[in-house]
């Protein structure tokens, strides 16, 4: 059993917790937090062992009455790998705690590629992790860009990537988070972050990046077109992105017309927290014009970094291969359910309401 630690209960690190808890080939030892809130509260509902992430604010679990096992050192000490989903910048003052205790360790996408030994992304490059100190999950954009572009320029070669992302203004727990009512070029000059970063992942790719932010909450948004090297038709490329399994091609017969849809959808597949592991992709959306693709796709900002975090950690140690890994954490995760929902009769042949 390899046995995991996460520093970081928030958005990210309690659903990786969850997903390692349903791995057959690992253990998970216990979380990090801060602070007591209702996240410490449920994860020690769930049985998690809680550890304290700043030893000068353990007595404030105390107060709370909130049992600790002990503090973060004691977590790292334990585990074979740790998986930190603290905010951006602090992951990279964790490293040498882990290096202290020669545990590696995966930080996430808000982490700078220079403070890691390898950007992550389980399809494209999983084999290079193994044996790796630092690990750096790229962000839930840089991931759902660079799962698109594997099996594009695979089989049809990219000669030009452009890409520009619509982004929410916080999570749906971020209150502190905006804008509240503007649409916000972001950043204003050109080009954004994500560009560079999926050249961590795909270092030959020319992509040029956009970033807008607007008032929502629930996922991202990106148009993409792809300059290909051949001129496959719109319905070749669709039964292509349909064979990935971490990309869902989105049949118009679902009448799915937006995020607010989507996550409906995923609450009623059964999806815990309605997360979408998966790019989102609508298959209306595909076209093919000489060797200029198009397409529109969503990225669950909450969701979709979780299940590489989980294949991360079996990289590292080098426990599985890259297929084995991914089959594993799908099936696990209860992705492999999910497509067999999406693609039941029930769900192919939508009856229109009564009102």
């Amino acid at each position: 059993m390899i046995r995991v630690g996460v520093n970081g209960y928030g958005t990210i690190g309690k659903r990786v917790a969850d997903g390692i808890r349903l791995q057959p080939d690992m253990q998970l030892i216990g979380v990090a937090k801060t602070r007591p809130n209702f996240e410490a509260e449920a994860a020690v509902q769930k049985g998690y062992a809680l550890y304290s992430a700043i030893p000068e604010r353990s007595r404030l679990f105390d107060e709370a009455g909130i049992d600790l096992h002990g503090e973060v050192a004691d977590l790292v000490s334990e585990c074979d790998v740790i998986v930190d989903a603290t905010p951006s910048g602090v992951g990279a003052e964790n490293c040498s705690l882990y290096r202290e205790h020669d545990t590696p360790a995966i930080l996430q996408g808000g982490e700078s590629p220079d403070t890691v030994d390898e950007s992550f992304v389980a399809q494209a490059n999983y084999d290079d992790a193994a044996g790796a100190e630092l690990l750096r999950v790229v962000s839930c954009n840089t991931t759902g860009l660079s799962r698109l572009l594997e099996p594009i320029d695979g089989e049809y070669g990219v000669d030009k990537a452009r890409a520009t992302l619509i982004r929410r203004g916080g999570d749906p727990g971020e209150t502190d988070r905006g804008p509240i009512n503007d649409i916000l070029p972001d950043p204003v000059t050109l080009p954004s972050h994500h560009g560079p970063d999926v050249q961590t992942i795909f270092p030959d790719v020319d992509i040029d990046t956009l970033g807008v932010t607007v008032p929502a909450t629930l996922m991202h948004l990106h148009s993409v077109n792809l300059t290909l090297e051949t001129e496959p038709s719109a319905s070749a490329v669709a039964d292509l992105l349909s064979r990935q399994s971490r990309l869902f091609v989105v049949p118009p017969e679902l009448r799915i017309d937006g995020t607010a849809a989507l996550k409906e959808f995923a609450t009623d597949a059964g999806r815990p927290r309605g997360d979408l592991w998966e790019n989102c992709l609508w298959e209306e959306s595909i076209a093919v014009e000489g060797t200029d693709l198009y397409l529109f796709q969503s990225i669950h900002q909450e969701a979709n970094v979780v299940p590489e975090n989980i294949d991360a950690i079996r990289a590292l140690v080098g426990r599985k291969s890259a297929a084995e890994s991914i089959a594993l954490t799908n099936d696990r995760l209860g992705m492999t359910t999910a497509r067999q929902h999406i693609q039941s009769p029930q769900h192919r042949t939508p009856q229109p309401a009564d009102d």
